[in-house]
Formats: structure tokens, sequence, C-alpha cells
């Protein structure tokens, strides 16, 4: 069921969300790692998400598409609609085409022991896609809209470990394009490249908005300004306030954010 709040349609819903890890011992405590986010994300947006570190930024981006339920003793309270569909409580939920539809870039580019195209064609492939000519038109695109596709274009059987850090990166962002997601969901994806690529990795996030709700965890305040259009502010597990990046970034209603976002702590 679509939802359209001030025009826009919303991509994600967190309705009380929170997330804890159980006591791995008797006498143990919980450890609570987000707590009762309300917020909407839009469609078609880049969606920065900013706090210092163990404020619950990942735990955020790892419970969309249930990553958390692999950590053991995870917990999750409240719930993330998807296009008004719930993520969790119902047994009907499929995560593993969950996971598909929300794809995730990690901090550090970790390409699989292949060639460049078989990178991006391996999940197509495993998910019931046979046919050469729609591999080809998956790798292509993929790799184009990761703006990759010059740069490899004539070496795809080369084994994808030769690429630089940075094009690795962007590859692993065209294997996420070749599942076709709804959701892109980038973790830090430019703290280990130099400034050049990441210059590049962002240039791609801003251009995937065009078809694609993009969230973005950073810890670099500096990048989630550039790039996003909505930002969020966690801190200690607790969604500070969310808002028009210009609006956080030049009158934030929390003086927590004020804060953060001058240098202040973090």
């Amino acid at each position: 069921m679509e939802t359209v709040q001030d025009g826009v349609k919303i991509k994600l819903k967190f309705e009380n969300f929170g997330v804890s890890f159980l006591p791995d011992r008797p006498g143990g405590t919980s450890v609570e790692a987000l707590g009762e986010v309300n917020m909407t994300v839009p469609d078609r947006q880049v969606f920065s998400v900013i706090g210092p570190s163990r404020s619950g930024k990942t735990s955020l981006l790892r419970s969309i598409n249930r990553l958390n339920d692999l950590q053991p003793n995870f917990r999750a309270s409240g719930n993330i609609l998807i296009d008004g569909s719930p993520v969790y409580g119902s047994s009907d939920i499929d995560v593993t085409v969950l996971r598909r539809k929300a794809g995730m870039v990690f901090a550090r580019p970790v390409v699989l022991p292949l060639s460049i195209y078989e990178n991006i064609a391996y999940g197509p492939r495993l998910a019931g896609r046979k046919s050469k000519s729609d591999m080809d038109e998956i790798v292509e695109t993929s790799l184009r809209d990761s703006y990759l596709w010059e740069e490899v274009k004539d070496r795809l059987a080369s084994p994808a470990v030769s690429l630089s850090g940075g094009q690795r990166q962007r590859l692993c962002i065209a294997r996420v394009l070749g599942m076709r997601p709804d959701v892109i969901m980038f973790d830090e994806p430019t703290s280990a490249l130099d400034p050049v690529s990441t210059a590049k990795i962002e240039e791609t996030v801003t251009a995937l908005k065009a078809r694609y709700c993009v969230i973005l965890v950073t810890n670099n305040v500096k990048q989630a300004a550039r790039v996003g259009d909505k930002t969020a502010f966690f801190l200690m597990g607790r969604l500070i306030e969310y808002d028009d990046t210009s609006k956080i970034f030049t009158t934030p209603r929390d003086e927590r954010t004020e804060n953060y976002i001058t240098g202040r702590f973090g």
C-alpha cells in the first residue's frame, strides 16, 4: 500500500522500532542498541544517517533487511514497513526476498574470487535468471549505473581482485544493483577510500536516487550535508531528530544535534 506524505511517496516507515541484544549468560544484562524509533524515509531521495560511534546507525540499517537476525540474542520491537508491508511479525515474510529488495553496501569492499562479470551475474543467477542475453544486460546496466562500465567494459573476464579499492566499492554497488532492489543501503561506504574514490562514490549515490530509495550511514557530517536530501541524527540509540538536510545543518531543533554537526563531540 503506497503512503504519501507532503506529496512524496514514503518507502519506509519505522513504528516504535527498537533493537536489543539479550544477555548471553545468566545474570547478564540486555543491551539496547535502538529505542523507539519513529520516522519515515521517502522514496527517490538520499536519506543520510549521522551520529557518533555506537549510536545505533548500523543496527538501524541491518534491521531493514534483517541482517541482525544473524546475530545471537537479537530482539526487535515495534516494526518497519517497506511500501506498507511489515518487515517483522509475520511467518509469511521471505527474508531472502527481503534482502534482495533492500540491498546493502558495506564499508570495506569485499569482492568474490571471480571475474568482474561473474561478481554481478552470481546473484541474479542464483535467483533464477538463466538467459545469457538477460545476464549481459544486467551486468552492463549495473556497471553503467555504478559509474564503472567505461573503466572495465574491455576486461569483464578479469579477476575482480585486480580492481582498485574505489573500483571494488563501485563493483559492490553494481552487485547490489544487479539484484534489482527497491532500497539501497550504504554503511559508511567511503570510510576506507581516498578523496578521489570518495567523490566517485558520492556521485554514484546521488545519481541512484533517481530510481531508488537510498539510505546512507556516514560518520562524515560534511558528506551527509553534500549528498543527503534528508538527514537523521542518532545519539546513544535514540533518534534525536530528522528533517531536510538544509534544516538539520542550519537550524537544528535540538542542541545536541548542533553540538555534533559543529564538532563539539563525536
